[in-house]
């Protein structure tokens, strides 16, 4: 709708916290059905122009500047489709090139309430096709009386307090964006000198040892940032393995994302620093863990020289900044990788209307 005093652009919106993300949820009728304008909606939603969003409500850092858009499924076994953006607010960028499993949590309570799919009496599971990859995820949603529920004693690391459990799982992450769980043919990758693996499971990721980039794996998550030398190499291997992967412009795209790997210290498997591309993440992505955790299993990786001999069914636990991690891996019936399951929580923040202007930025990427 239109506001005729002002002559903004008003949309339904719900603003949803998924795991240790958050952002605006939208159903897919609600917004324009071509992508370019669609995402100069989106841009001027969340406040495209400035790193701090301010013109909008993205939240000032990549965790909070997410969008999902839910519809109707459009492929077969699924029950909705959940298209993916990560809005770059500071470069006016819409990017559908990844899905995010942390947003992903909140899509079945979301498609519930929004009527798209009937609840149950108890648990209500609700299969999602995620438009970004083409992949199905399983989510089981708690709905005792017919009614979603958020409060429960779930803890994720992260989010204070405690929530509802949602159970995700990837059903066949493998290939994600590439097709192939290895998109260079190889569990290792010799880029400058640095041993890297690149994998594609839910996410393509660059994994790559900590100390072979002269760090520990454990330090702050601010102290990368202001290491502009160690993101300037971070980001040439990233691009090199992007490449290498099959996206000949990834210094354009949040992908592959690259994830530094380190013994563990608290008896976990691994510890982790996941980069979204070009900050530390403050906890830790669900499908980089996916994918992190399948190459747990992969022969000759990074990862897996680091884990050693693993044995399904099992679970890989990764410390990250904000505590820990938990995916449990399960052989999957005629599948190239893994199922992964990984608890989460959500919540609906607020309901109601958001606008946009009527001259939206025009600077849009896609690379769906």
């Amino acid at each position: 709708m239109t506001n005729s005093m002002n002559r903004q652009i008003g949309i339904p919106c719900v603003m949803m916290r998924g795991g240790t993300s958050r952002g605006p949820f939208f159903l897919a009728s609600d917004l324009p059905a071509l992508p370019a304008e669609r995402d100069a909606l989106l841009l001027s939603v969340m406040g495209a122009g400035n790193d701090l969003g301010i013109d909008g409500i993205g939240g000032g850092n990549p965790l909070t500047s997410k969008v999902a858009i839910v519809g109707p499924a459009t492929r077969a076994g699924a029950d909705v489709d959940y298209l993916f953006a990560q809005v770059r607010v500071q470069e006016g960028v819409v990017d559908t090139s990844p899905n995010c499993g942390n947003m992903l949590a909140a899509v079945g309570p979301f498609a519930i309430e929004s009527g798209l799919v009937p609840a149950a009496n108890g648990v209500t599971v609700v299969r999602i096709h995620n438009v970004n990859t083409g992949k199905l995820i399983e989510a089981r949603i708690q709905t005792p009386g017919g009614q979603v529920a958020y409060e429960g004693e779930a803890v994720i690391d992260g989010v204070p307090g405690t929530a509802a459990p949602i159970h995700l799982a990837f059903l066949d992450a493998a290939g994600a964006n590439t097709g192939r769980l290895l998109p260079t043919g190889s569990p290792v990758d010799l880029i400058d000198g640095i041993p890297v693996s690149c994998v594609d499971a839910a996410i393509p990721v660059m994994l790559v040892r900590a100390a072979d980039l002269s760090k520990t794996g454990y330090e702050p998550v601010d102290s990368f940032r202001s290491d502009r030398e160690f993101m300037a190499r971070l980001e040439a291997l990233r691009v090199e393995a992007g490449r290498r992967m099959g996206f000949p412009n990834a210094a354009g795209m949040v992908i592959p994302k690259p994830v530094l790997l380190a013994p563990p210290t608290r008896g976990s498997t691994l510890t982790v620093r996941y980069f979204m591309p070009h900050d530390c993440h403050r906890a830790m992505a669900i499908t980089g863990a996916v994918a992190t955790a399948t190459a747990c299993t992969i022969p000759e990786t990074v990862a897996a020289a680091l884990v050693g001999r693993f044995t399904m069914p099992g679970d890989i636990t990764f410390e990250h900044p904000a505590g820990r991690l938990t995916v449990r891996l399960e052989t999957g019936a005629g599948q190239s990788a893994p199922t992964a399951s990984i608890l989460r929580t959500a919540r609906r923040l607020f309901e109601g209307t958001v606008f946009a202007r009527p001259s939206t930025p025009s600077r849009t990427a896609l690379a769906a």
